[in-house]
């Protein structure tokens, strides 16, 4: 009988303190509703003390989720725990999430406290969050580069505390896979109770084995518990990618005869989901959700995958979720297939308004596209979602002129806080000329990080998304847009970006 690994997805916070990845409440509460479509075990919807946003995004989160345990991250002290109840106290299943650090760098450096009373502080920090559920995880940070007998003597006493689960997180990618999974094993064997908890691993990228670890720590160490995100989305170099831990375990199920909960088809979706919210593109060549991951250039692996795809291919691409960019619908279609189409896709809206001005954006986008695709459809309403977002700027409309020889010139009429602004500037180019306008106006003193362009689907015709990263005072952002204008598209995400800033919403973000 093979064993059950739990997926856990931390997408909503851990992936979130990637720089710019800041995603709103109702951001939030899409991602959640298609992680629990594709059935992962335990979503870590946030850290509840970080701010006041995180924590109602997670009480929505765990009012609405019913098929999946809903996790808040807390540090090992009493408010991040009782904030952390509080705001899981709707959910139907919920799981607190305490942790603290365990190298001597992190002790000595940054909590600036002895082992003991670190020792201390974990011990009492599970017995604290035992009043509010049985499912606790504990967290030994920076883990893998803890001394060894130290963490024995933690992580014993945490387990006797009631812990349920053990995350060996390697905070920093130190980690390499024989190394991680004998140390996970290694803790196993040494620790009396250790059979008390289930283990699971937290890897980050930063060397790139942060999938190759987290299989390690299952197939070595015995962990029974993988903890991961959309697209590998995280700070720095980013966590263990879900799709591809889940897809290598489905693929080589006989190697790691592990059982899994996950509907596989909703993983492209997902991954869709999680890239137009946060403005994080998918490389083309990312396994199992990059355009390409399919795509055979070679003659010889063309010539054999028509004669059995087997030869080339290890997995289908419809098992993911991949679809051909299939025509839904056209100008001439209604309302009621258009809201039909949004339930096939797994799109939510809240109200009859909503599905009434995403139908009018749909229409509008048919007068201007002939051919309309489900990426189309994914956008328009990503876009809709985002406009109504913090809309302290809401784009008008936009004219502009580029001629060879000439400099590009734009204006723009967005509304500020209700009054309608018009404004003209020059650049370089038809988007410089536009984001010069604009800042005519707006005045942010913001610095732009990133301008980047992805085709939605196919051909001439497609919609650009546009993502552009601003900076300011420390706080960096990420705006989205979508047109088949690309200049029209970036002005969207432009000012996209500038209702984040002007959101101030101040986080707290521990690593782990």
């Amino acid at each position: 009988m093979a064993d059950k690994l739990i997926i856990f997805d931390t997408t909503l916070r851990d992936g979130e303190q990637s720089p710019g990845a800041s995603m709103t409440k109702d951001e939030k509460i899409r991602i959640a509703k298609q992680l629990e479509r594709l059935r992962v075990d335990v979503i870590e919807a946030g850290f509840a003390a970080a701010s006041p946003g995180d924590f109602e995004a997670i009480k929505a989160i765990a009012g609405i989720i019913k098929d999946s345990t809903v996790c808040s991250l807390s540090r090992a002290n009493d408010r991040d725990i009782s904030r952390a109840a509080e705001a899981l106290a709707p959910a139907a299943r919920k799981r607190i999430h305490t942790f603290i650090a365990t190298s001597p760098l992190h002790m000595e450096k940054k909590l600036r406290m002895t082992p003991d009373q670190v020792f201390e502080q974990a011990k009492l920090a599970v017995r604290f969050a035992r009043q509010f559920t049985d499912d606790i995880e504990f967290s030994p940070e920076d883990g893998s580069r803890s001394d060894m007998d130290f963490l024995c003597r933690v992580i014993e006493a945490v387990i006797n505390e009631g812990a349920r689960t053990i995350n060996f997180a390697d905070t920093v990618g130190y980690g390499v896979p024989e190394l991680y999974g004998n140390m996970i094993k290694t803790l196993r064997e040494r620790i009396p109770n250790s059979d008390k908890a289930i283990w699971s691993v937290h890897c980050h990228n930063d060397l790139g084995m942060a999938v190759a670890n987290s299989l390690a720590g299952v197939k070595i160490g015995g962990a029974r518990q993988v903890e991961c995100t959309i697209n590998g989305l995280g700070e720095r170099a980013g966590n263990t990618a879900l799709e591809e831990v889940v897809m290598a375990l489905k693929t080589r199920k006989d190697y790691f005869n592990l059982e899994l909960g996950i509907d596989t088809t909703q993983i492209v979706p997902a991954s869709k989901l999680v890239s137009q919210v946060t403005g994080f593109a998918v490389q083309p060549n990312k396994a199992v959700v990059g355009a390409n991951a399919f795509a055979h250039a070679s003659g010889i692996h063309q010539d054999g995958v028509l004669k059995a795809r087997d030869t080339y291919e290890i997995m289908r691409a419809e098992d993911v979720g991949w679809t051909a960019n299939k025509i839904v619908l056209g100008k001439l279609s209604g309302r009621n297939a258009f809201k039909q189409r949004l339930e096939e896709l797994g799109i939510e809206l809240d109200s009859e308004a909503e599905v009434n001005a995403a139908f009018a954006r749909f229409k509008e986008l048919a007068d201007r596209k002939s051919d309309i695709f489900d990426e189309d459809i994914i956008a328009l309403v990503s876009d809709e979602q985002h406009s109504h977002d913090n809309e302290h700027y809401r784009f008008v409309s936009l004219s502009q002129h580029s001629e060879t020889g000439e400099k590009p010139r734009a204006k723009v009429v967005f509304s500020m806080g209700g009054e309608e602004m018009v404004c003209d500037g020059q650049g370089n180019g038809p988007v410089d000329a536009t984001v010069n306008a604009i800042e005519s106006q707006a005045k942010s003193g913001a610095e732009l990080l990133l301008f980047s362009v992805n085709a939605i689907t196919t051909g001439t015709q497609s919609q650009g998304e546009v993502t552009m990263r601003l900076s300011k005072a420390g706080r960096i952002v990420n705006g989205v847009g979508a047109d088949p204008d690309i200049v029209v598209a970036s002005a969207k995400a432009y000012l996209s970006a500038l209702n984040k800033l002007h959101s101030k919403s101040e986080k707290l973000n521990p690593q782990l």
